[in-house]
């Protein structure tokens, strides 16, 4: 951190600016190393009440970087008929506590199949993005273009927002995300403030709801069943809680209504050090 110390010629007062500057640097070190925190969670994925994932969250966050590292497993009934694997990765800065995404990667295995997809930003701007291997080249997938890859944040980061209270405000907001592959935008919207109670999830206390809406932009098919689907949802919804005393909240509840019945993931263990 630089620190602008005034040139003056008597020596008194060089002395004076030295030490100064050099309270100023420790203060802002013990600043920075109070808000830095290493926070890890645990999720379960239910499709119709059935368990078919498991899904680990560690957030490192240093007051001036950020690193979300996060492994899903399929589990329970569905792993009798189905095996795979996925990691998450975004790493990025922060501005003003808000998580901007610099890197992010996802990598899937299924079925001893790889398959791989990572973008580079640099001030909410994409520089480059590989799918590996490449898609193929399909008449309906709506080309995405240059000048849709502003402003935007991955799919981690966005939701891991910083906020003093769980006020309206966490709703209130349009997140522009890119996935590497599709760029889509999420309006959200203040539904109400509800308290948690089961002693089954990793939580109990207040949290606020969300309501989701989903808006395709470039990428998907322009055919595609499931994107309209998506598009016209109208039970999409998000609960955040705060993430303990750090200033941030997180997703408590995740509930996606499909057409096989409500996806769900729900916290169900969180740790904060």
């Amino acid at each position: 951190m630089a620190i602008n110390v005034l040139t003056v010629k008597r020596f008194s007062k060089r002395i004076f600016s030295n030490l100064t500057g050099a309270s100023v640097a420790l203060f802002c070190a013990s600043t920075l190393a109070a808000n830095a925190f290493d926070a890890t969670a645990n999720y379960v994925v239910t499709l119709r009440g059935v368990n078919i994932a498991q899904v680990a969250v560690d957030f490192d966050n240093n007051g001036q970087n950020y690193a979300v590292d996060i492994d899903g497993v399929v589990s329970g009934l569905a792993s009798l008929v189905a095996a795979g694997t996925a990691n998450l990765d975004s790493k990025g800065s922060l501005n003003g506590g808000d998580l901007q995404a610099e890197q992010f990667q996802l990598a899937t295995e299924a079925n001893n199949e790889l398959f791989k997809v990572q973008f580079q930003a640099q001030g909410a701007k994409v520089n480059s993005f590989q799918v590996i291997p490449e898609l193929t080249d399909n008449v309906n997938r709506v080309p995405v273009k240059q000048s849709q890859l502003t402003n935007i944040n991955d799919p981690v980061a966005a939701f891991l927002i910083k906020a003093d209270s769980l006020s309206p405000a966490i709703c209130n907001r349009q997140m522009r995300i890119f996935t590497g592959i599709e760029r889509f935008d999420i309006n959200m919207s203040f539904a109400e403030n509800q308290t948690a109670t089961s002693q089954r999830t990793g939580y109990q206390g207040p949290v606020v709801l969300c309501k989701l809406k989903y808006n395709p932009v470039s990428g998907h098919f322009s055919d595609s069943a499931s994107t309209t689907y998506m598009k016209n949802n109208q039970r999409f919804l998000m609960w955040f809680a705060p993430l303990e005393d750090t200033g941030y909240v997180i997703p408590y509840r995740v509930l996606v209504g499909t057409a096989f019945g409500d996806l769900s993931m729900v916290l169900t263990r969180l740790s904060v050090q």
